[in-house]
């Protein structure tokens, strides 16, 4: 089971909790589609699949959601990416944060498979997604890494070139049922995609002055054949 303490604009939220149904990862959810198909045709050029379509959307196993400060991946080529995790809880849509953590080897045979193998942590905070929505373009998002014991800013940037939620549910084309997770995309790594040790997320929102978020250590299990 999931807990959340509800953060509103003003004041004490409750705290909730329920088990996850659904968990579905979009990808490609950025607006410019001429600079997605761009990078598809990158990533293809060493090996990685195309999608099926832009954007995808990932069924995962909903046993894959943790709020777990520490995870662990087989093998060394894992990675986090941030994104901003729309939860649908009580008739209504909640905001959080997450990693789509991913396995990276696993990727060029398949990104469906790369996804499923990995834990997925969210955040302990909710927002109203309502809140947000108006001034969505505004909401920062950001990671930073820890590799060799040095910390440094992984990904940094507005959420203006992603897709808003309400445009990818009407994409997924059905409404989240209750307990689903939708995580909805992610930003560009600085430097180039590479495995930590220390994963951290930042939502902020400059309207509302706050910021959610979540931070996991990630242990390597051997691989061992």
């Amino acid at each position: 089971m999931l807990e959340f303490q509800i953060a509103p604009k003003n004041g004490a939220g409750e705290r909730i909790g329920f088990d996850v149904a659904t968990l579905i990862v979009a990808g490609w959810t950025g607006r410019d589609e001429a600079a997605l198909r761009h990078h598809i045709e990158e990533l293809a050029a060493i090996g990685v699949p195309r999608p099926s379509s832009v954007p995808v959307f990932y069924r995962n196993s909903a046993l894959n959601v943790t709020q777990s400060v520490r995870v662990e991946a087989l093998g060394p080529d894992t990675s986090g990416e941030a994104e901003p995790v729309v939860v649908a809880h009580g008739g209504r849509l909640w905001l959080t944060v997450g990693s789509d953590h991913t396995d990276r080897k696993a990727e060029t045979m398949g990104i469906a498979l790369s996804k499923q193998l990995c834990p997925k942590p969210v955040g302990r905070e909710l927002w109203l997604l309502d809140d947000v929505a108006g001034h969505w373009d505004q909401l920062r998002l950001r990671a930073f890494v820890t590799i060799d014991g040095h910390r440094v800013t992984y990904q940094d940037g507005t959420l203006a070139g992603m897709r808003a939620p309400a445009d990818l549910i009407a994409r997924y084309g059905a409404a989240l049922p209750p307990g689903a997770i939708m995580f909805c995309g992610t930003l560009a790594a600085i430097g180039g995609i590479r495995p930590a040790s220390r994963f951290e997320i930042e939502l902020e929102d400059p309207v509302h002055s706050r910021t959610l978020r979540h931070a996991y250590d990630i242990d390597v299990l051997p691989v061992v054949t």
